[in-house]
């Protein structure tokens, strides 16, 4: 069927005249009942019963009238859409981060795009590193941000934006706040959480492990709101990344000797045409100044 044909239906629909219908579509009379008769002919029915001074809808009719509408809004939105895209109007943005990668790094450059577009539309994916390359993969992301991801795709390109250090977190009242500096041998007696979600959480444990600490009885957790939650209530301590925030309820320290360290890296796709949204992003992130942000 065909869009006229809709619009011409939910004008006889509305208006219940064939002549005043036809000249609110600005077309003649006989156009608009030819119209609707081929639209008669796929469905398979008469849509109205022709009767003087006005028309009514059969059953086939009433049944097929908001089926019908929802089309004709969901195809007029549709070119609304892309007209804007066109004209510049509005931008989307597709990103995908790991769990590990805390969103709050990107609300600075959001809110400096969101000035560039009447309208903005975003649409943050998350998943592991895995996940993230796939997202990439299929076109559902342009870009990614992870510290870590599956390099075995030759179409990756990869911008490394900082690099940074994993801080120990603790409550503000653990016996341990007082200390600037903590030892290994202050973690022995402590429960740890167990941050699976992260890249680097394998690699952390190892080192903790090397050091005497027991990681493989500690706390699995998989979100960082749960983490917080967890050290804030004196269940569990957790080593995070520098630039993951954390309240004013807990405490960051330094663990002395402890070689734990991410890069986290811009991801996209070679030779894939990306949005002017994505573009001015890219070019935002790898242009930062992350020297606060990494510490």
């Amino acid at each position: 069927m065909e869009m006229h044909q809709v619009r011409y239906f939910l004008a006889v629909a509305q208006l219940l005249n064939f002549t005043r219908a036809a000249e609110e579509c600005n077309v003649t009379q006989p156009s608009l009942t030819r119209a609707i008769k081929q639209l008669e002919a796929e469905l398979g029915g008469d849509l109205f019963r022709r009767e003087r001074p006005a028309a009514q809808l059969t059953e086939l009719g009433q049944r097929m009238h908001p089926l019908l509408k929802q089309c004709y809004e969901a195809a007029a939105g549709a070119r609304s859409l892309a007209s804007s895209f066109k004209s510049g109007e509005v931008g989307a943005l597709r990103v995908a981060l790991t769990h590990a990668i805390d969103l709050s790094l990107l609300i600075p450059h959001l809110n400096q795009i969101r000035r560039q577009f009447n309208r903005l539309e975003f649409r943050f994916l998350r998943g592991s590193s895995r996940e993230v390359a796939d997202y990439l993969k299929k076109g559902e992301a342009e870009l990614g941000i992870a510290a870590e991801i599956d390099g075995t795709w030759e179409r990756l390109d990869v911008w490394p934006l900082f690099t940074e250090n994993f801080d120990l977190v603790i409550g503000k009242d653990h016996r341990l706040a007082s200390q600037s500096t903590i030892e290994f041998d202050d973690l022995r007696a402590e429960q740890m959480l167990s941050r699976n979600y992260c890249e680097h959480a394998g690699r952390i444990s190892s080192s903790l492990r090397e050091h005497g600490i027991d990681v493989d009885h500690g706390h699995e957790i998989s979100s960082e709101r749960d983490l917080i939650e967890l050290v804030e209530a004196d269940i569990g301590i957790a080593m995070v990344p520098h630039s993951s925030p954390v309240p004013g309820s807990l405490k960051r320290a330094a663990v002395s000797g402890l070689d734990a360290r991410r890069t986290v890296s811009l991801y996209g796709v070679a030779g894939r045409q990306r949005t002017a949204v994505a573009n001015t992003v890219m070019r935002m992130l790898r242009g930062a100044d992350w020297r606060t942000i990494a510490g």
